[in-house]
């Protein structure tokens, strides 16, 4: 029985094998990471996207906009990759508020170091059962429902809910 409130059979079945696979992947993907590079998924995605950046380095905004991470989390992956070395966080030239985030050497480095394993297992758990054509159907399905979700203003830029100072 289906009404509007409902997915139908078939809808929910996919939306629930979605869920289960990206849980799977991502738990393989969190263990491999921290197994050969100490890192969390965050500081990889932070860290990939460093390095696919012009120059290395973002601004913390740009960063938050296309992670889907809240923004203290995103700050505290960012100082513990600081502390480490990894990356620089400095005051960005064109607007003092702003922070810029630099990949640094050892950066680098640790990107290489968890890479192979990191393709390893994304090659043998999700693209090894498809086909050439499947990639190519999911990357265009998955693309769709991104723009759409993407449609609205970035997380970063969505307003922030107010707290209410206790009335004394």
């Amino acid at each position: 029985m289906t009404d509007a409130t409902s997915l139908r059979p078939e809808q929910l079945a996919a939306y629930l094998t979605l869920k289960e696979v990206a849980g799977l992947l991502e738990h393989a993907v969190e263990k491999q990471l921290r197994d050969a590079g100490g890192l969390t998924v965050p500081q990889f995605t932070i860290l990939a996207r460093l390095h696919a950046a012009p120059g290395h380095a973002l601004r913390m905004t740009d960063l938050a906009d296309g992670l889907v991470y809240s923004r203290s989390g995103l700050t505290y992956q960012a100082a513990q990759l600081e502390k480490a070395g990894l990356v620089t966080r400095t005051p960005g030239a064109e607007d003092e508020r702003s922070v810029t985030v630099t990949l640094t050497a050892a950066g680098q480095a640790a990107l290489e170091q968890v890479m192979p394993g990191h393709v390893d297992v994304v090659q043998s758990l999700l693209f090894d059962v498809l086909t050439s054509e499947d990639v190519a159907a999911v990357g265009e399905i998955l693309g769709r429902v991104r723009d759409r979700m993407r449609a609205a203003p970035p997380r970063s830029a969505a307003p922030r809910p107010h707290r209410r100072s206790p009335r004394t």
